[in-house]
């Protein structure tokens, strides 16, 4: 675990937690380290599941797939982000999306129980942790409200256009990247992938942007 030390620290997770302080904690919280090909699901729907998982290493999407088998990527998952501690904290409450690996990715399970509740030793830095769990699904709460911002614009180019207008603002500048390719954004976007390249197209002969693969420029 050593290795990813300096990931954990830069976690929301263990923010404001030293190196030393994370190392004593994670044989308390039953930590283990499992290892995912490109395409395997981290958390599959209509799975209960009893650990916060974090990624250390690779991309993850939490995605959904209907009856017909359409897709719909509702976040990426970078490293020293957590994912499924909502139902972590509900139980026996069965996933509603799956966690599929997007690359090879090592991903770090800890017990929820132990998450939430204080160790008997009492540690000083595991209020800490449960302050910090709580601020991170906050903030993840708030991604969501975000992406249904994007959701509610009515056309292909509005949605489009607020999503590549928040990531310029994230990255603070108007040129950046996106972590989608073509098919994962029109996935993320819920619309049809030739459609959204069509209306790409239309944009920067437009002059409204310029792209090349991932890299955009809003102009």
């Amino acid at each position: 675990m050593e290795k990813y030390l300096s990931v954990l620290k830069r976690s929301r997770l263990f923010a404001g937690i030293t190196e030393s302080e994370i190392t004593a904690m994670l044989q308390c919280l039953s930590a283990a380290v499992r290892i995912y090909d490109k395409g395997d699901c981290v958390l599959r729907r209509g799975e209960t599941v009893s650990s916060v998982a974090m990624l250390l290493e690779g991309s993850i999407h939490i995605q959904k797939e209907d009856y017909w088998g359409n897709l719909s990527i509702l976040s990426e998952i970078a490293p020293g982000e957590i994912f499924g501690e909502v139902y972590a904290c509900l139980g026996n409450e069965e996933m509603l999306n799956s966690a599929v690996a997007v690359q090879t990715s090592r991903v770090l399970f800890l017990d929820m129980k132990r998450v939430i509740t204080m160790c008997p030793s009492a540690c000083r830095f595991h209020g800490r942790l449960i302050r910090n769990l709580l601020s991170v699904m906050a903030w993840k709460n708030r991604m969501l409200a975000g992406k249904l911002e994007h959701m509610a614009r009515r056309t292909m180019r509005e949605k489009l256009l607020s999503y590549l207008s928040e990531q310029s603002l994230k990255a603070g500048s108007p040129s950046f990247y996106i972590p989608f390719n073509r098919q994962q954004l029109a996935d993320y976007l819920s619309v049809d992938r030739s459609a959204m390249s069509k209306e790409l197209g239309k944009m920067r002969d437009e002059g409204i942007l310029a792209f090349e693969k991932n890299h955009f420029i809003l102009k």
